[in-house]
């Protein structure tokens, strides 16, 4: 089992910055890819950045040079927000995906098995 918790969100301006982290926990490390999605109001999960075994990172194209995701040795997650917009308002959730699986269909909420509670990012106008 693999335990994920969130912490790090807020309320900022627009052009703010904020910075999320996920502690993992449990049997991490065969734990190949990772993730952060988000879910705003009225809309539904969606894939923001993933990051995988070598460090291969990739974003979604509305957060591409703006978020920045990183992990340590002990696959804790981070996730750099720049130049916030009010869109960028939504709940974030940390994912892990089943040991051994690498990011191969990274969009994709059913590759991830473990989640943690969220985190909620607000930016206001």
């Amino acid at each position: 089992q693999v335990q994920l918790v969130e912490s790090g969100g807020g309320s900022v301006q627009t052009g703010g910055y904020l910075r999320l982290s996920c502690a993992a926990s449990g049997y991490t490390s065969n734990i190949y890819c990772m993730a952060w999605f988000r879910q705003g109001p009225g809309k539904e999960r969606e894939w923001v950045a993933s990051i995988e075994r070598g460090g291969t990172a990739r974003y979604a194209s509305p957060v591409e040079g703006r978020f920045a995701i990183s992990q340590d040795a002990a696959k804790n997650l981070r996730l750099e927000l720049n130049s916030l917009k009010p869109e960028d308002t939504a709940m974030y959730y940390c994912a892990a995906a089943s040991p051994y699986e690498y990011c191969y269909s990274r969009t994709l909420v059913g590759l991830y098995k473990y989640w943690g509670q969220g985190t909620q990012v607000t930016v206001s106008s």
